[in-house]
């Protein structure tokens, strides 16, 4: 079965320090795997026009510090989307939470509740959220990306 998803609903980032200028643009795209000419294999980001349950994606966020002061405690938050398994991150380090952003942490110590009441471990495909929290001061001007995976479910 083919699934198109609406773009708006994936890119859905937010700062959760209004107060700094930062900037936050995100795109979403298809990871496909071609094969040139000679037999060579590549990895290529194509616009996420149709896809279908496997395809693997990646969410890109570039953020820019528009104002002229560092943006000091920056956070961005961005929820998975529903028809979408989260994989992983590349880059910079994020938590992230597995109900649906009341808590946070590191995967591995994130515990999922079972319908017995007994507790297991999250695994990817249970975050709902990712997290950044800036460590320092984004200075005046600079720019930046941070990026997520996923595969549609």
């Amino acid at each position: 079965m083919k699934l198109l998803i609406a773009i708006a609903a994936l890119l859905a980032p937010a700062a959760a320090m209004a107060a700094n200028s930062v900037t936050l643009e995100s795109k979403a795209f298809v990871e496909r795997t071609t094969t040139d000419a000679d037999g060579k294999t590549k990895v290529v980001l194509e616009d996420p026009k149709l896809v279908v349950p496997g395809d693997r994606l990646v969410f890109v966020l570039s953020y820019k510090n528009t104002g002229a002061q560092p943006a000091a405690d920056f956070v961005v938050t961005n929820p998975i989307p529903q028809a979408v398994a989260y994989t992983g991150t590349e880059g910079s380090p994020a938590i992230v939470s597995v109900d649906g952003g009341k808590s946070w942490g590191p995967l591995a110590s994130l515990k999922i509740s079972q319908a017995d009441g007994s507790l297991r471990d999250a695994q990817p495909a249970d975050v709902t959220h990712v997290r950044w929290a800036f460590a320092k001061a984004i200075p005046a001007g600079q720019a930046g990306q941070l990026s997520f995976h996923g595969v549609v479910k």
